[in-house]
């Protein structure tokens, strides 16, 4: 309400800002950092970003997670920052410009990928108003490695999720597991090579601990150094703590306790290890027992150790139940970091001493 050179805002509030609050809308620049958290057209603050950007002069978006989910992400962030002018005005048509139908159930389509060329043309289209710095070409990161540990289930385990897999119905003991789609199936599958599944009347099912046993081999081997492990079910959690003296980081007294270094196994869920999260002064072990499908929450949980300040190497570890969903996941992670990464080197910027473009 006082008069300021600059005001911050949370993205959540945007929508209260514009539609809720009585404050006028006169800022003629608006800095969005973090602008992958626009990039669903759907959502209620691009919406309501998009009816006052006519008002605003000026407009810079900040990522380092550009195309989490594929080139289809960059439509809605261009929109926000050019109003349509180099990707298109309406999603539809950008779709059928630069996309065919990938993944389909008759006339459902559950993907698009990219038509021969289009990338190149999507590059070129957003070059002018784009560049990109990549951390570790001029930030001293830190050394990092990554492991996948293999966990292989039992016969008897196998066969259940192969169950699940092809019939989208599976039996343990007396609990009956169901899907009632492609998406549900793979949260299912997701669970069951973690170790545990919510049944139909929402009660955990115990299928393995494989999981938990190689985890608590690679708390050993930390021999005393602090560990950061990563979950996605609230089963996952419960199991955890059940064979595991953990702190949950959950709060500000949490984060400050794993940086002083007075946490030795520490938990998190990747949508609360978000953006501008510092804990690399705490530990440079991180543990992923779940894995997600989302490469920014995936890239944005790794950076919450590997960063500038980091003083160890980093050890990123994954637990892969063999011959599971986790195969795949790591896979599209992977092949989604690749199509990122072109993207970022496409827009590239050499910077010399002094701030000199050297094109």
């Amino acid at each position: 309400m006082q008069k300021a050179d600059i005001y911050i805002i949370n993205r959540e509030n945007v929508k209260w800002l514009i539609e809720d609050s009585s404050l006028p809308f006169d800022f003629d620049t608006v800095i969005i950092d973090e602008l992958s958290s626009f990039k669903n057209h759907q959502a209620k603050r691009f919406r309501c970003l998009m009816k006052v950007r006519p008002k605003i002069k000026r407009i810079v978006g900040l990522t380092g997670t550009p195309a989490s989910n594929g080139l289809m992400d960059l439509w809605a962030e261009f929109r926000l920052l050019d109003m349509g002018e180099r990707l298109g005005r309406f999603i539809g048509k950008y779709r059928d410009e630069y996309f065919l139908p990938d993944k389909r159930n008759q006339q459902i389509i559950f993907s698009y990928k990219p038509k021969p060329g289009a990338e190149k043309a999507i590059y070129k289209k957003i070059s002018d108003i784009s560049i990109s710095m990549k951390g570790s070409d001029y930030l001293k990161l830190p050394k990092l490695t990554i492991n996948e540990v293999e966990v292989k289930l039992s016969e008897k385990e196998s066969k259940t999720l192969d169950a699940m897999k092809k019939d989208l119905v599976a039996t343990i003991d007396e609990d009956e597991i169901t899907a009632s789609n492609a998406a549900a199936l793979s949260n299912k599958l997701l669970q069951m090579a973690n170790g545990a599944v919510y049944g139909d009347e929402k009660n955990v099912v115990h299928i393995h601990d494989k999981k938990l046993d190689a985890l608590e081999d690679l708390v050993e081997a930390a021999n005393g150094k602090p560990v950061l492990i990563a979950y996605w079910f609230k089963h996952d959690l419960l199991r955890i703590t059940k064979r595991f003296k953990v702190e949950n980081l959950d709060s500000s007294d949490s984060i400050k306790k794993w940086n002083k270094g007075e946490i030795p196994i520490a938990v998190i869920h990747p949508a609360s290890a978000g953006h501008g999260l510092n804990l690399q002064s705490g530990g440079s072990t991180l543990i992923w027992f779940s894995l997600t499908w989302s490469l920014e929450l995936y890239q944005q949980t790794n950076a919450r150790l590997w960063r500038q300040g980091q003083e160890k190497t980093v050890i990123i570890h994954h637990l892969i139940a063999k011959d599971t969903i986790d195969k795949q996941v790591m896979k599209a992670l992977k092949n989604k970091d690749n199509t990122q990464s072109a993207l970022i080197d496409a827009v590239k910027v050499n910077l010399q001493m002094g701030g000199k473009s050297n094109e």
